[in-house]
């Protein structure tokens, strides 16, 4: 039988792999190393929860609530953030592998992406005003009318951002980026 309720509690490498874990609702919990890698998240809570070094590769999270959630040092391919419950969507991503996980029309204004890897991960119609990436790698990342009013992205790289397909105003970038706002104009820029 599942437990309903869980808080202020350190869960230490817990291995999750394959399995749904045995709790409904986490709040105010931190979970080191542990593996959730394929588990079924459908429906459990996460909130003001913090995940490090933790591998959530391939996790099934449809509507799973994730409110205030710190993700830190965690491998996370291929996770569709958009089947998450979307109400009160909100968390931070620091030195995290998110590569071929898609963000497609969720309304995340304001997150925090630090040194992740985010090769392949589909914005397509997401909301990211105000949202910062710090020094990612954004390799065959897909940008298409996406809003992305006020992001920052002055020490990223590798992304193509097409100005005419996305809402860019007042967004940030460096003069070193300018090659990925113009790619689709097949100019040259020497660096």
């Amino acid at each position: 039988m599942e437990k309903e309720y869980i808080e202020n509690k350190t869960i230490e490498k817990a291995d999750f792999r394959n399995e749904r874990p045995g709790v409904n609702e986490y709040e105010n919990c931190r979970f080191v190393q542990c593996d959730f890698s394929k588990s079924d998240l459908s429906s459990i809570k996460f909130i003001d929860c913090t995940l490090e070094d933790c591998n959530l590769s391939a996790a099934v999270l449809g509507f799973t609530v994730l409110n205030n959630v710190n993700f830190r040092n965690c491998k996370m391919e291929g996770l569709r953030f958009d089947s998450c419950n979307g109400f009160a969507l909100s968390f931070s991503f620091e030195n995290c592998i998110l590569n071929h996980s898609t963000f497609f029309k969720t309304r995340i204004k304001k997150t925090i992406f630090k040194n992740c890897l985010l090769n392949g991960t589909d914005f397509t119609g997401c909301d990211l005003t105000e949202s910062v990436f710090d020094n990612c790698d954004l390799d065959s990342s897909t940008f298409d009318r996406t809003t992305l009013v006020k992001a920052d992205f002055r020490t990223s790289f590798n992304y193509l951002i097409d100005p005419e397909n996305n809402n860019i105003k007042r967004a940030r970038f460096s003069v070193l980026g300018l090659k990925g706002l113009l790619n689709k104009y097949d100019i040259y820029i020497e660096d």
